[in-house]
Formats: structure tokens, C-alpha cells, sequence
């Protein structure tokens, strides 16, 4: 069985980083393409690979034929159900029960401080302040961190212990525009955040990300 991950561009693309970590830390072999996000090539992509319309999509191919997985949340069940011992949640029934209860709240939550602050990995601005709708978002993703820690999980840098897993490949985004939007966190917090964004499969899709030319004008917000 074959992998080949598509993603947007990867100096915006949020969504695509979690796909990126639901591959990469666990030694999955995997072509990877990078589509250019709202021009022809798109368009393209979109024609060619019906029913999927979003990235990250994984095309998965096997003897038979190949066919897509177009959601993150999905690509991280596929990819459990097909490598059980890799890692993608974690160990035991409560620990793996939290775990995809944050994803879920992390996919389809936090609308606020995903449009007014957008995901930018070559860019850190101090001006840009979150308002009271953003600012509310924090908190609760910095209460549900710290949610995590006293639940008994093991100790380590990341949510669950010492390996990331699929929990922390949905908060990786929202890392990186902490660090852009430069938001004051909690120390513990932060020390998270830094953890996600030092770890080796992070860094790789920031350098492509920082290579990019490409540029969406609407999210360089100091561009005239």
C-alpha cells in the first residue's frame, strides 16, 4: 500500500501541517505534492481528485486501484486502523478517549481565532491583538492543555507523554500562530508550544513553508 499526501501551500496551510504530522513523526513512507491554493492548479486538483475538495487529502494506493481521504480527522482513524502500533493515540482507553475528543473540539471549534489569525510560518507580527471572541479561544485551548497534564497522562513534552501523536498534530496549527501572532500564553503553555514547533517534522514543513514564493495578500496583513 502506497501514500501520497497532497497539501496547500505550506507557508499557509493549516490543515496541511496536520496532515503533515500524521505522517511524517511515525515513519511512514509517503510521496508528498504541494498544490497552489486558489489558482488553476487547484482548480485542477480539485477535477482530478473528486470528491476531495480540501486539502490535505491522502491518496492511498494499493493493487486494486487507489482512492482519496480528504479530512484529517479521517486520515488520522485510516492510518490507526491500518498501523495499530504506530502511535497515532495513545495508549490506553481514557488517554485515547481524551485524545480524540480534542481533535474533534480542535476540527470543528475555534473559528475566531482560526480567520483573524491566520496561519503565516514565515511571519511574526506584535501589533495584530486578539479581540474578546479570539482571546475566549485561548483560554480554552490553554485550559484544555492543562486539562491534559492533570489527568494522569504521562509525563512528557507533548499532550499524551514523550512521542507526539494525533492530538498534537491538530494543536501544532494553532502553535504556530501563537508564535506568528506572538500571544501571550501560560509558561506551561508555552513550553508546549515550543515542544511542537522544535520537533524535527515541524521544522521540515516550516523550511518548505519559508521556500515558498508564493504569496495570498489577505493573510501578509501589512502588505499594502
Amino acid at each position: 500500500m502506497q501514500y501520497k499526501l497532497f497539501m496547500g501551500n505550506q507557508a499557509y496551510s493549516s490543515w496541511s501541517l496536520r496532515g503533515w504530522l500524521l505522517l511524517r513523526p511515525f515513519g511512514f513512507g509517503f510521496e508528498h505534492e504541494v498544490v497552489r491554493l486558489y489558482s488553476p492548479e487547484w482548480e485542477r486538483f480539485k477535477a482530478a481528485h473528486f470528491p476531495a475538495t480540501t486539502v490535505p487529502t491522502l491518496q492511498v494506493s494499493d493493487g486494486s486501484g487507489r482512492f482519496f481521504i480528504w479530512d484529517s480527522l479521517a486520515i488520522a482513524e485510516f492510518l490507526h486502523e491500518r498501523h495499530p502500533d504506530a502511535g497515532i493515540w495513545p495508549e490506553g482507553l481514557q488517554a485515547r478517549a481524551a485524545a480524540r475528543t480534542l481533535c474533534a473540539e480542535m476540527h470543528s471549534s475555534f473559528f475566531a481565532l482560526r480567520s483573524s489569525m491566520p496561519m503565516n510560518v514565515r511571519r511574526e507580527y506584535e501589533s495584530i491583538k486578539p479581540d474578546a471572541e479570539t482571546r475566549a479561544d485561548i483560554e480554552r485551548i490553554e485550559n484544555l492543555w492543562a486539562w491534559v497534564k492533570t489527568t494522569g497522562n504521562a509525563a512528557g513534552p507533548y499532550l499524551f507523554g514523550e512521542r507526539l501523536c494525533a492530538a498534537d498534530a491538530f494543536f501544532a496549527p494553532v502553535a504556530s500562530r501563537f508564535r506568528t501572532y506572538r500571544v501571550a500564553l501560560r509558561p506551561d503553555s508555552q513550553r508546549y508550544v515550543d515542544a511542537l514547533l522544535a520537533h524535527p517534522a515541524t521544522l521540515e514543513f516550516y523550511a518548505a513553508g519559508c521556500r515558498e514564493s508564493w504569496i495570498i495578500e489577505e493573510i501578509e496583513f501589512d502588505q499594502a
